[in-house]
């Protein structure tokens, strides 16, 4: 009998897994899920950013689980997000301009009313200095696409 690969059985067989490797997905699977339910959510505070969540909800995915993993690539309105950012490291100029926007109104609310704790409101103001610097320094993605990518939204 010839000898098995133990990683090629792995990959064909979710049974074949150690108690370690199953453990390890759960655990991506389960940052995913919380990732993105954070982001759900962040659709509807102002205050919780929607965009870094699902991509964060992505990358554990992909580590955790094809099945979710390609659920969310091929959902009608995140799977554009990712897949910008996972082939091109950009997102569309359009969810900068609203995270930006819905921040800085949360942000700037919530700072004025810390305004009695001026350590608190300058921390906060701080946070969204450093997360407005991230943002505009990462790629934007073309207003019409990136040719021959194939995907018509992206």
């Amino acid at each position: 009998m010839p000898p098995t690969d133990p990683k090629r059985q792995t990959e064909a067989s979710p049974d074949a897994r150690t108690p370690h490797e199953r453990a390890i997905r759960a655990f991506w699977v389960t940052c995913g899920i919380l990732s993105l339910a954070l982001g759900i959510i962040g659709i509807f505070l102002p205050l919780l950013p929607t965009t870094p969540f699902i991509l964060l909800a992505a990358a554990c995915f992909a580590r955790g689980s094809e099945k979710f993993h390609n659920w969310l690539i091929t959902h009608e309105r995140f799977g554009p997000l990712v897949r910008d950012w996972q082939a091109h490291r950009s997102i569309p100029l359009r969810a900068k301009c609203l995270a930006l926007s819905m921040m800085w109104t949360s942000m700037g609310t919530t700072a004025w009313l810390l305004r009695a704790r001026p350590v608190s409101s300058l921390t906060l103001l701080a946070i969204g200095l450093a997360v407005t610097v991230w943002m505009v320094r990462l790629p934007t993605r073309p207003r019409g696409g990136y040719p021959n990518t194939g995907d018509p939204q992206a």
